[in-house]
């Protein structure tokens, strides 16, 4: 078969969108190209025939009659004295994508995208025998070009040039003779530039960084959390207690593996619900905590492979734990290797840099409003709750998504003139209804930092369908208020009221996260006035209000012992606050966590109507000069918990209040108790409220729940 000058030129400069019509079997010739090649054989059921070599690395030869019926065949190719290697040739084979694939991906609809696009493994029963290798296939619409590159050809991009599939934008190459492990790229050429070099987007596993290789990946684990999976509803009535790590600085050089025999243990033991990992999909710069992602089906290889989150995340299941796991689809990193610029011009990203660029993070954002963006990252939802069994999405900047002149100058109006960004509204819609629709026991859980409405409200009631939000107000209002010596705070006691104003108007998770403990705003530790002696029942205090306040409950690593020092993911958590000088503090409040955790889930009262009014009652709220809050928490089996905080440096002797509910009340936690360090008054274990209500010592800075009995 001769190839004409103009098609060859294009072949050699990896410009060509149909190699295959060169390559392969045509009209009984066929053609292939080798590089560093000495021999090259055609081998078929019949017969075997030398191929010629015709310039260029390519070789050919007639094979059977002009326009006979193509035939199975097998390529032996021999390389001087480096042995010879028999392969079938990938350029005979069909598009591993069909029409419906196209189709939805095209509308923004496919939502098994992983298993179409990148890299997959498969096997074909030819009339030669069985042929395995890997189909890879990549959206690059604006490239000229496009190859497989990766160790197995040396990186040469004209080996493994692939067809363009038409106006899908879809670059499609089979080849045999691979496997799981080889490492890999997309050779782009673009019209406007050379050769760029690009990760697989759906990559399924990566090189360890600073590595930028995809690696063809293949999973065999056989999960055993079937009956935690069946038994997930959905539900948001339960308890939350959720523990946030990061998974390389917990302990230093921890891995998924060595998380699975030393993290288990220890939720179970504070009594948390949930784990949140800080994001674990792939990416370029540690110092980004993962919130700057490159590789958004790829779990880190920083901390070892997916089968090894896989079971982490099974033996968590069947430890009765929760899995949230961050996702960060605001915006991803400027590295030439990854997504941006994909094929030489803005493709996931949107090309208006007043609405693609984030310039506070040196990132870009996606274009939200372009099917196959928005398919790629609804897609990926799915993907974490298919492939990695995760019980929720902790969605991160949701802010930044929504308004587009968040943290900007220069913006560009909706198309009503306004600053929302009705595309991410949309793809955020798209992503929670996706989600309940195909896995309806998943949460998502947004971070969002205004006051949009309707957040966790149903998408058919005009809301955004998230399961549960992070109250990121009354986190702000709270740790400014503990960070006050008691002496001020009766004059902003309204800071610590405020928030059962809205308390109700979404489903809110309370959370001191990650973001509380970096860049110069200390630890929840170090907020506290005073002493170590009043830093730690400030600590205490403050947990022992949070968990009795409406809202699910998050805490990021090193706060359940009162850690002194910022977080700094290069480091582990300050383990060093338990041993020691001072030691006895942080064990102090590490005991209470635990008790708290304990007291917490098995007691309804204190989650079951987290989100409805109707399990709140204030029973003190307006004694400023007091510095006293007193309220009492509902739940549906007719349990009651009376919450009552001394937020002020003096302990209030026959303290009087009126619970609602008369009989007697039990003291079932202390902040003040002796076991956590406090002073260890005597408190009566029992008040009965016989209709005049109750009078209580309520030592200083310290929280007392007492629990209904009737």
């Amino acid at each position: 078969m001769k190839i004409d000058a103009l098609d060859l030129d294009r072949l050699n400069a990896c410009r060509h969108h149909a190699p295959h019509d060169f390559y392969g079997w045509h009209d009984g010739t066929i053609t292939t190209r080798q590089p560093g090649a000495s021999r090259v054989r055609v081998r078929t059921a019949n017969s075997t025939v030398d191929l010629n070599h015709i310039g260029n690395e390519i070789w050919a030869a007639e094979v059977s009659a002009p326009g006979s019926e193509a035939q199975d065949y097998r390529l032996e190719i021999t390389y001087g004295e480096h042995g010879t290697r028999e392969v079938a040739d990938g350029y005979s084979f069909l598009p591993t994508l069909g029409t419906l694939d196209l189709h939805l991906i095209g509308e923004g609809r496919h939502e098994r995208l992983w298993e179409v696009l990148g890299a997959n493994l498969k096997t074909y029963e030819t009339d030669l025998g069985t042929v395995t290798g890997v189909a890879f296939a990549v959206w690059a619409p604006n490239a000229e070009g496009v190859a497989v590159v990766g160790d197995f050809c040396a990186w040469n991009p004209v080996q493994y040039p692939m067809r363009s599939l038409g106006s899908t934008g879809i670059w499609e190459l089979f080849i045999p003779g691979l496997g799981a492990g080889e490492r890999y790229k997309f050779a782009i050429h673009s019209k406007h530039s050379g050769r760029i070099d690009k990760a697989d987007p759906m990559a399924k596993a990566a090189a360890v960084a600073p590595a930028t290789d995809s690696i063809v990946a293949e999973s065999n684990y056989q999960w055993k959390d079937h009956n935690w999976v069946q038994a997930r509803t959905g539900d948001v009535n339960v308890p939350v207690n959720i523990y946030e790590i990061h998974v390389g600085s917990w302990k230093q050089g921890a891995t998924y593996q060595t998380l699975r025999e030393d993290l288990i243990p220890y939720l179970k033991e504070h009594g948390f619900t949930h784990v949140e990992f800080l994001p674990v999909a792939e990416h370029p710069f540690g110092g980004s905590w993962g919130y700057q992602v490159s590789g958004y089906y790829a779990p880190t290889a920083r901390w070892g492979s997916p089968d090894e989150l896989r079971a982490l995340i099974d033996e968590l299941h069947q430890a009765g734990i929760g899995v949230i796991v961050d996702w960060v689809p605001a915006h991803f990193p400027k590295d030439e290797f990854a997504l941006g610029r994909f094929d030489g011009q803005a493709l996931y990203e949107h090309p208006d840099p007043r609405r693609g660029e984030q310039s506070d993070w040196g990132t870009y954002v996606f274009d939200f409003g372009r099917n196959e963006v928005r398919n790629f990252l609804v897609a990926n939802a799915l993907y974490w709750a298919e492939e990695f069994h995760v019980d929720a999405l902790r969605v991160d900047a949701v802010a930044s998504m929504l308004y587009l002149d968040y943290s900007r100058e220069d913006w560009l109006p909706n198309e009503y003139g306004g600053r929302e960004n009705l595309e991410a509204v949309q793809f955020l819609r798209e992503t929670n209804s996706a989600l309940q629709r195909t896995h309806p026991g998943v949460w998502t859980i947004a971070e969002e930092s205004t006051s949009w409405p309707g957040v966790t409200a149903p998408i058919e009631d005009g809301g955004l369908g998230f399961s549960m939000k992070w109250n990121m107000g009354w986190m702000n209002d709270t740790l400014e208020y503990f960070s006050l010596d008691p002496i001020h705070r009766s004059y902003h006691h309204g800071d610590i009221t405020f928030s059962l104003v809205y308390a109700f108007s979404e489903n809110f998770i309370l959370p001191f996260s990650h973001d509380e403990v970096v860049h110069g705003k200390g630890t929840l530790w170090s907020r506290q006035p005073g002493d170590d002696w009043n830093k730690a029942a400030g600590v205490r205090t403050l947990f022992g209000y949070m968990y009795s306040h409406p809202g699910k409950q998050l805490m990021f690593m090193g706060q359940e012992f009162g850690q002194t020092t910022e977080w700094n993911e290069a480091g582990s958590t300050d383990w060093s606050n338990l041993h020691g000088w001072g030691q006895e503090w942080h064990y102090g409040i590490k005991r209470l966590v635990s008790d708290i955790g304990a007291v917490y889930n098995q007691t309804p009262a204190l989650w079951q109507r987290d989100f409805d009014p109707s399990g709140f009652h204030w029973v003190i709220g307006d004694d400023s000069a007091g510095n006293v809050i007193a309220f009492e928490r509902y739940g549906d089996d007719g349990s009651a918990v009376l919450s009552v905080i001394n937020l002020s440096g003096s302990t209030h002797q026959d303290y009087h209040l009126h619970p609602t509910r008369s009989g007697d009340w039990e003291l079932i936690l202390n902040t003040d108790d002796a076991a956590y360090q406090g002073a260890g008054n005597e408190l009566a274990k029992t008040h009965h409220n016989g209709g005049e209500g109750i009078s209580m010592t309520l030592p200083a800075n310290s929280v007392q729940w007492y629990l209904h009995r009737g």
